[in-house]
């Protein structure tokens, strides 16, 4: 497993479940395009899979 894993989010959460919202902001993302780095961790690797149809996910 690689030590961070870089997020972007690919499609908007206008119409999106308002749990995966509230994931997506947890996660330190709101706007397209944006990308945060994360620690790859269980808790980080669930709240992206859960969010998985807005995300782009890479191993940095």
């Amino acid at each position: 497993m690689a030590e961070k894993l870089k997020v972007t989010q690919i499609r908007s959460t206008i119409g999106a479940i308002p749990k995966h919202r509230k994931t997506i902001a947890a996660l330190g993302l709101g706007k397209l395009h944006r990308t945060v780095e994360l620690p790859d961790n269980p808790a980080i690797r669930g709240m992206v899979d859960q969010v998985r149809h807005l995300v782009k996910v890479e191993e940095a």
